[in-house]
């Protein structure tokens, strides 16, 4: 917990002193949202399956990904930024200090900045990603790494960490465009898919409002801006399970928990369409349907920002 506790206390004095020298020198603003959760916002749609509208190199786009690790293991959250295009999703993506390593998968980045180019025509966008398939926000839920903030394990590093380090790392370049004048992020929102792994047992589906609360009150805080609008996507259900088609087993008691939380958080808000969305498997949404995602994520965000402020 000391650990994570520096991490985010060192962030925060980054936060400052790039805020502060904006104000001092000739800079670039770029919008910054962040994208975070489990496997469908890892995204496993298929770049093949792509329209050209969004099959290309986003202009005035950018993504800092950061490498998605199990806990306890190194190299979380190391990445570099780079202009926006396919290959940012799936299981198999990585990346270092030196450069991406993509995949033929796509999540909801690439429709998502296209929609959000609609509503900030003249601007440049920054991405932030960090995401893992399988993970949960309880340490109780069979997963593939945990979000727990008080996660002790081997060497007390864990998904939390690894999105603190994403966010340290992106926001240490001073320059992320190459065009001489430095950047200042400004943060505009968060968009959260997860909750399926903590739909796996009841004992952690009952705790998932006090966790998701509390974690989304944790990545407010790393940027620094503690009404930062978040919108979250409703988990769903494929029914493929073959025993009785139902996949996640407490999926009403996670769905419930999720509605109570943007009923209690007045700046935060939630896609429920995904009830409609197809799968390629019992798990994962298909390619359609990640594009209308991302489309969904940002309108509902700019809807929501215009709503409060």
């Amino acid at each position: 917990m000391k650990n994570k506790f520096s991490i985010l206390t060192m962030l925060s004095l980054l936060l400052v002193s790039v805020l502060t020298y904006g104000q001092a020198q000739k800079v670039d603003t770029l919008r910054v949202f962040y994208m975070g959760g489990q496997s469908n916002m890892d995204g496993y749609g298929y770049v093949s399956e792509l329209p050209d509208t969004l099959n290309k190199t986003f202009e005035n786009v950018w993504i800092f990904h950061g490498n998605p690790t199990p806990d306890d293991k190194p190299g979380g959250g190391m990445g570099v930024w780079e202009k926006l295009q396919p290959g940012h999703g799936g299981w198999m993506f990585s990346s270092d200090e030196k450069g991406n390593k993509l995949t033929n998968r796509f999540g909801v980045e690439l429709s998502f900045a296209a929609k959000i180019k609609e509503f900030y025509p003249n601007e440049k966008i920054a991405l932030i990603k960090y995401s893992k398939g399988g993970t949960s926000l309880d340490t109780l839920a069979p997963n593939y790494g945990c979000w727990d903030p008080e996660y002790v394990g081997v060497k007390g590093i864990n998904q939390y960490d690894n999105f603190l380090t994403t966010v340290t790392n992106a926001y240490r370049i001073k320059d992320i465009d190459g065009n001489g004048i430095d950047d200042v992020l400004i943060p505009e929102g968060i968009i959260w898919m997860q909750g399926e792994a903590d739909a796996i047992k009841k004992i952690s589906a009952e705790k998932y409002y006090y966790n998701l609360k509390r974690m989304m009150g944790l990545i407010r805080a790393a940027f620094r801006k503690d009404n930062i609008p978040i919108v979250i996507g409703k988990i769903s259900d494929s029914g493929q399970d073959e025993k009785d088609g139902k996949v996640w087993d407490y999926l009403d008691l996670v769905q419930y928990a999720q509605e109570q939380f943007v009923e209690n958080d007045r700046h935060a808000s939630i896609i429920r369409d995904t009830e409609k969305y197809s799968y390629t498997d019992e798990a994962h949404y298909d390619s359609k349907s990640l594009i209308e995602f991302g489309e969904k994520f940002a309108s509902e965000l700019y809807k929501l920002k215009s709503s409060i402020e």
